[in-house]
Formats: C-alpha cells, sequence, structure tokens
C-alpha cells in the first residue's frame, strides 16, 4: 500500500513527453479554461479514462448476462446524472463518446465564470482560491470542485465576502447595466464648419499694409 503520508499520484501523465501537436493543444486548453498548468488537465484527462475503462468493463460483462453489472451500470449512469456529465437516459455507449470539454465544463472555476461571478477564468480561479465563491452558503476554495447538477443554482458570492457588495469594482458589470448609463450619457455632438467654406481650402485673410511714417523737420 506504501506510507499513508505520502498520497500516490491519482494522475497519468502523457506516455511521450515530446508531441508537438499534443502539446499545442494541451496549451490551448489550458489557456482557455484558466488552467494553472498542465497537472490540473492530466488529472480531468485520467478521470475521464477512468470513466471510459468502467463503462468498457460493464458492457463486456452486460454481453455474458451478468445481472449484477445492469445495476452497476444504472447506478453508475445516475452518478454521472448526478454530476451533470450525462442524462439519465444516457447508455454506456455515451460514456464512451465523452469528451474532455465536458468534464472541464463541470469545474467549479468553469462554472463560476459561466455564471458571472468573473470576469475571465482565471478571475474565476482567483476568486475561489480567495475564498469569495460559495455553494449552497458554504465556501469552496477548491478550482477542480465538480459541480453537482442540484448545485448549479446554488453558486454565488460567500455571504460576508467584500464581492458579495454589489458596486464592489472588481465583480463584471452587467450588460444591461452599461447599456443604460451610455444611454443617460450626454450625447456629444461634434462641431461643423460654416455652411459652403471648406476649412482646407480656407486661405489666410492678407493683413492691411502698414505705412511708413515721415519724419516732421
Amino acid at each position: 500500500m506504501g506510507d499513508p503520508k505520502f498520497s500516490r499520484r491519482k494522475y497519468d501523465t502523457p506516455s511521450h513527453p515530446w508531441q508537438g501537436e499534443r502539446i499545442a493543444a494541451e496549451n490551448e486548453t489550458v489557456r482557455k479554461h484558466g488552467l494553472k498548468n498542465k497537472t490540473e488537465l492530466w488529472k480531468v484527462q485520467s478521470l475521464l479514462r477512468t470513466f471510459r475503462q468502467r463503462a468498457r468493463n460493464l458492457q463486456a460483462k452486460i454481453r455474458y448476462g451478468d445481472k449484477q453489472a445492469e445495476k452497476e451500470r444504472d447506478e453508475f449512469i445516475r452518478r454521472l446524472d448526478t454530476l451533470g456529465i450525462v442524462n439519465k437516459d444516457a447508455t454506456l455507449d455515451d460514456i464512451l463518446t465523452l469528451d474532455i470539454e465536458i468534464l472541464l465544463a463541470r469545474r467549479l472555476q468553469t462554472m463560476a465564470y459561466l455564471k458571472g461571478l468573473s470576469n475571465s477564468p482565471k478571475q474565476a480561479r482567483q476568486f475561489i482560491v480567495h475564498g469569495h465563491v460559495a455553494i449552497n452558503g458554504k465556501k469552496v476554495t477548491i478550482p477542480g470542485y465538480m459541480v453537482k447538477r442540484s448545485e448549479e443554482d446554488m453558486l454565488a458570492y460567500l455571504s460576508y465576502s467584500p464581492l458579495a457588495d454589489d458596486l464592489h469594482p472588481a465583480r463584471p458589470k452587467d450588460e444591461t447595466a452599461v447599456e443604460a448609463e451610455r444611454q443617460a450619457a450626454p450625447a456629444v455632438v461634434p462641431t461643423e464648419p460654416s455652411a459652403g467654406i471648406d476649412p482646407s481650402k480656407s486661405e489666410p485673410v492678407p493683413s492691411a499694409p502698414v505705412e511708413p511714417q515721415t519724419k516732421e523737420a
């Protein structure tokens, strides 16, 4: 089992470290979802592989008429439905076709950004780590927490967080409020040149000639 003080790694790293296409795709995914590093991406990928492997094993057992496997299949789909990954009417084939984006979209960091609690996924991560986000009134500081389907409407700012104030400058502005402020602002009317006069073709007015003064004898 190993020493309980030193937990084992719960994710798998890529088998080949230098693959240009994979590295580019990972960098794009990390940037899109505001992940801290690729380790967070590899954890989600390992979780997806676990789901797929579980679905394949259940398919094989059900094919041979295992009644217990059918019960485990229903429980497995019910669990994924609770996490919001699949619907309750899904099949094992639907689990095998799952994409990494579906699991990344269930992370608390992504859900907080999509709900409008932040201006970007990176800012959502900052709010979560600093303890400004809560689920059902309880503070959650883990950006990779998988939000359940029943918890989606309970996601909000912590009640005693400074961000709970609507006037806090770090909160994202409501688009409707921004549009109302823009319409309420006085319109600036540009000044127009006089009719029939082109400023670019106007010529300077010549000054009057100065007559020389004569000395008196």
